[in-house]
């Protein structure tokens, strides 16, 4: 029953090895960003949301732009009836025609409206640039999400190739075993315990190998491309080891994003003070129209014909002297809402300052971690190297061998995994600084 499972799973592991064949492109990190940039839904629905900012934001939607309407109407009835003059003489009348043609164009301009559309535009302007803060916050969560999925790839990739090369020990050692007894120089329990570590390999091999495939379908979904394009992508890791706290520290008041999108709400809430306060002075508008009108009166009038066409010019100037105390209020309102969005602000940098020493905390212990862990494998490559020599010279069992086998495995796998994750914990700390453009990936 094992030999019948074991060609099975060797079955596998052929195709498995097979399938690579197939050229694979080599996904480099910018490329990833480049493509992320053009294809990732999230990012395009971000740049959506920035042009509609920026076409609120035109002067064409500031209101100081005059506007210019034409008008043109006219009528036409038919009556019949009679009328009775002043001596008392009453004359009747059918078929009375009259008509009524018009036409107009007018001009009309707010020349001072209390500085309210100033501060309108100014908050529109504010807004372009918080939708551009958003923009960029998507960009950098996107990027950060591509980079966790990009590592994990290499990771994989890396620990598939240490499982690999373990397997094919673990083969060599079922047929040392295999030979062995064959000669007489081993037991049947030697091809047992060869051949159940040999299956737990094999599935463990195969297993990480259907992890790599599902999460290079996942980077493709975040790269906004086909889920079942195949690819590899570089292993290597370069560590920034110029970065400070306190200049880390001093960045993230400076640049990072969410403190900068508070500091762009505190200046929308002080508008808005203005804006309301616009409501109490005086404004001036001033209008002006060309016009033609053409009237005929039929016969029940004095006049036959009316025509008049020409300019005409107007101002008007109104202040609303008292409102019932309602813009007393909407301006006291509008101050409680910027003594909160200053609260905000307050709250926001503590926060940044505390999540910026914790992943800095945790980036410094990632770093002494992955030094570590590369202690440990040098120490278990030593080990093993010194193992196999004592199992070939048939001075260890198979079980010490094997132990000795899966420490350095361990040791692999946790030298991947610490390398990988100290670099999360780079790129983490560049993003609360707001540095993340100048990571080294």
């Amino acid at each position: 029953m094992i030999k019948i499972f074991l060609k099975s799973i060797m079955f596998s592991l052929m195709l498995l090895s097979i399938s690579p064949i197939v050229a694979q492109e080599l996904l480099q990190k910018k490329e990833a960003v480049t493509i992320a940039m053009e294809n990732n839904f999230d990012i395009q629905l971000s740049n959506n949301n920035v042009d509609v900012a920026m076409n609120n934001a035109s002067v064409e939607n500031s209101r100081y732009l005059p506007s210019l309407s034409g008008t043109a109407g006219g009528s036409y009835s038919n009556t019949e009836g009679s009328v009775t003059q002043k001596s008392g003489e009453e004359n009747e009348f059918e078929n009375n025609e009259t008509q009524s043609l018009n036409a107009s164009i007018g001009l009309n301009y707010t020349i001072f409206d209390g500085f309210g559309r100033s501060n309108t535009y100014k908050k529109l302007k504010e807004n372009y640039r918080i939708s551009e803060l958003q923009a960029r916050q998507m960009v950098e969560t996107t990027i950060l999400n591509i980079f966790t999925s990009y590592y994990e790839i290499a990771r994989l990739t890396q620990d598939v190739t240490n499982q690999k090369q373990t397997l094919n020990i673990s083969r060599i050692r079922l047929q040392r075993a295999q030979y062995n007894f064959d000669y007489g120089q081993g037991s049947q329990l030697d091809i047992l315990n060869a051949e159940v570590d040999y299956n737990n390999d094999s599935i463990t091999y195969l297993t990480n190998t259907q992890l790599l495939a599902n999460e290079k379908r996942n980077l493709n979904l975040l790269l906004g491309r086909d889920v079942s394009i195949d690819f590899s992508v570089d292993t290597t890791l370069t560590y920034n080891d110029q970065l400070l706290y306190e200049t880390l520290l001093v960045h993230s008041k400076e640049n990072n994003v969410t403190i900068l999108q508070q500091e762009s709400a505190m200046k929308n809430a002080n508008y808005d003070i203005k804006s309301v306060g616009s409501n109490a002075i005086p404004k001036l508008n001033l209008n002006a129209n060309y016009g033609w009108n053409e009237n005929y009166l039929g016969a029940t009038s004095f006049i036959n014909k009316s025509s008049s066409v020409g300019p005409s010019v107007g101002a008007t100037l109104s202040w609303n002297i008292y409102d019932g105390g309602s813009t007393r209020i909407q301006k006291q309102n509008a101050q409680i809402a910027l003594d909160n969005q200053s609260i905000n602000l307050e709250k926001q940098k503590l926060n940044i300052e505390r999540n910026l020493s914790n992943a800095w905390t945790a980036y410094q212990t990632a770093l002494f971690v992955k030094d570590a862990q590369e202690k440990n494998l040098q120490t278990a490559q030593t080990n093993f190297d010194r193992r196999v020599d004592q199992y070939k010279l048939g001075q260890i069992s198979s079980i010490e061998f094997r132990q000795a086998q899966l420490n350095l495995l361990n040791a692999q796998l946790a030298l991947n995994q610490a390398k990988y994750s100290a670099k999360n914990a780079e790129l983490a700390v560049l993003q609360i600084s707001g540095d993340l453009n100048q990571a080294q990936f």
